[in-house]
């Protein structure tokens, strides 16, 4: 089979390319999936890099997130009952940019027809991410304030968008000024572009003076943490992403005084401590959402396996304007 192998970390487009490899055999409790598609996510372009939270073991394909035809069982009930299904792929230890790859039969869902190949490979990252952090994390309640940063990125329209069908009042920082527009069309009602003022001040005005409740924040350095300095008294932000490469910056005695907390998220460890039921639930609320729109994935390019260099200097870019997705094969 053909897979995407990188021998050290480094810049994406300069240690990836394309091999041949044996296909994967599946354990007892795994699947072997025929791979169709798998986006290309920031945490991807990190691990490459050797800058994410799991450290690759060397030699590596990367891909956390996927969608493929589950085509053989190692072996339990799991497996056997999504053999020949097509599903949304979770691995975070073989690498989902290959023809061919192997996981456990718990991180395989499968997806109805209705949801398309781009979609469905995109289904786990930040659907689920935007569901769990609003829903079951923060459980922000209906009319309370949401201040997200990166609200640009395709995660961020998630959120504005389910911001509006739960009733919250999301208010948004983005980079770029035109971005203003564009979220607007999502629905979005209060958007500020980093760069004209205080943060911090303008959150404050919107909010009648208090600061908000709930905030989350991917990009860490000076953004995250005029995120944190925007919380009200009692005020909680989750930090689960570090884009700008930069540590955040906060004042102990806001957060003392002020009876304010700052959380870390990751997905996967979230995950790992969830029962099956409940990331069953926890799907089918993402597969409602998708049917109606609110998650939709906007795809700004798709790139044959082969072109895996372009792929990643492309997803790499900012203002894409939507997911790239690696096409590996068809139905």
């Amino acid at each position: 089979m053909r897979a995407v192998v990188f021998d050290r970390c480094g810049q994406p487009a300069d240690v990836l390319n394309v091999r041949d490899l044996p296909v994967p055999t599946p354990g007892h409790g795994e699947v072997m999936v025929r791979m169709l598609a798998s986006p290309i996510n920031p945490s991807d372009l990190m691990y490459i890099q050797g800058q994410y939270g799991i450290a690759p073991q060397l030699p590596a394909t990367p891909g956390f997130e996927g969608v493929g035809i589950v085509e053989k069982s190692g072996g339990g009930l799991l497996g056997w009952l999504r053999n020949g299904k097509r599903v949304a792929v979770i691995n975070d230890r073989n690498g989902n940019w290959a023809e061919y790859t192997v996981t456990a039969a718990r991180k395989v869902i499968p997806v109805p027809d209705a949801i398309s190949d781009e979609a469905a490979a995109s289904f786990f990252v930040n659907p689920v991410t935007a569901v769990v952090l609003i829903d079951h994390v923060l459980q922000v309640p209906r009319g309370e304030w949401l201040l997200q940063s990166a609200a640009g990125s395709a995660l961020g329209i998630m959120i504005v968008r389910l911001a509006k069908r739960r009733g919250i009042r999301c208010i948004n920082i983005v980079r770029r000024r035109e971005q203003v527009a564009e979220l607007s069309g999502h629905g979005a009602e209060f958007t500020l572009v980093e760069s004209a003022g205080s943060i911090p001040d303008r959150v404050k005005e919107i909010t009648g003076g208090n600061g908000v409740k709930f905030a989350i924040d991917p990009v860490g350095g000076q953004t995250g943490s005029n995120v944190i300095a925007s919380l009200a008294h009692g005020g909680r932000a989750i930090s689960f992403g570090t884009l700008s490469g930069q540590p955040l910056t906060v004042e102990p005695r806001f957060l003392i005084a002020g009876a304010r907390s700052v959380e870390g998220f990751w997905l996967g460890e979230w995950a790992k401590n969830q029962s099956i039921p409940r990331m069953l639930r926890t799907f089918r609320e993402v597969r409602t959402l998708y049917r109606d729109g609110v998650v939709a994935t906007d795809v700004a390019a798709t790139y044959a396996l082969e072109d895996v260099a372009k792929a990643v200097t492309h997803a790499a870019k900012p203002a894409k304007n939507g997911k790239v997705i690696l096409r590996i094969g068809t139905r």
